[in-house]
């Protein structure tokens, strides 16, 4: 297998913010945008992860959502924008990377981002891979009564101290979390990185205050792109009917369980499952 390193981060003008961004792989090859969840750097989505979809023959590209990592980032409490804000930005982008037509791959509120993208701007949509979201509504079953008594407690870190906020995060990947433990080490690791990389790391709060983006479950049928839902079968936030919803409602949508993974990035043991069900997904759409 071909090793494809991470290409120099670069700024983005797009929908009048700054968006960074970084890409892995041939600029050649079928461009896949990875969106990440609420709060959520692009560091979260691993180098390992991304050089590896990238040797299956795609040009990835990661980014930091606005008010996380090097993207522009506003006052805590003062987000003066709202979910739509989400949306315009993931498209701006792809037009100052010049790209027509992407796969997009979208986690817990990246994974919200996503399906807007492929209602509201079908023909940027080349394939739909939806990790651990929901289609939002009735009907859906609650969280577990195990988290729900977790959340909430504890409040915040102080954000200039970079090992309790280390803490703070690999608290939350564990709350999160189905049965496969937690590596300690290599979250220790990931929240490091987007630390370091982060001047305004409590921004991120702001995602959590967002007002707008209405419910498109109506229209989800409208979907036309290829699509893959890929859903914990341990995830107590979004419980796995989260995911058969969504794949009941998007047509032709195909559904992969991931053994034991809670809300959460999928980790490294169901590697070899998610990526060549992605790929594959998206060999099925090529623009």
């Amino acid at each position: 297998m071909h090793s494809y390193q991470a290409q120099d981060e670069q700024l983005l003008d797009a929908n009048g913010i700054e968006l960074c961004a970084q890409t892995f792989g041939d600029p050649d090859a079928p461009a896949l945008l990875l969106i990440s969840g609420a709060e959520s750097s692009m560091d979260w989505w691993d180098d390992e992860f991304c050089e590896r979809l990238a040797a299956g023959g795609r040009h990835v590209i990661r980014y930091d959502t606005r008010d996380t990592g090097r993207s522009t980032t506003f006052p805590v409490g003062s987000p003066r924008y709202g979910f739509d804000a989400l949306n315009d930005d993931a498209v701006g982008l792809l037009d100052g990377l010049g790209i027509a037509a992407a796969h997009i791959v979208g986690i817990s509120m990246g994974g919200g981002i996503a399906q807007e993208l492929a209602v509201n701007h079908p023909n940027r949509v080349a394939s739909l891979s939806l990790i651990a979201t929901s289609t939002g509504g009735p009907g859906l079953p609650p969280m577990s009564e195990d988290l729900a008594q977790q959340m909430g407690g504890g409040g915040a870190p102080d954000w200039s101290d970079r090992e309790a906020v280390i803490a703070y995060y690999t608290d939350g990947e564990r709350m999160l979390a189905g049965t496969i433990p937690v590596d300690e080490e290599r979250m220790r690791r990931i929240v490091g990185r987007v630390w370091d990389r982060s001047p305004a790391i409590a921004s991120g709060q702001n995602h959590w205050q967002l007002g707008g983006g209405e419910s498109i479950r109506a229209r989800l049928g409208e979907i036309t792109a290829p699509t893959l839902v890929l859903h914990g079968t341990a995830d107590p936030l979004f419980p796995y009917g989260h995911g058969e919803a969504l794949a009941r409602e998007i047509p032709g949508a195909r559904l992969v369980p991931l053994s034991g993974m809670g809300h959460q990035m999928p980790p490294p043991e169901l590697w070899d499952t998610a990526i060549p069900a992605i790929l594959s997904v998206s060999d099925v759409g090529h623009p």
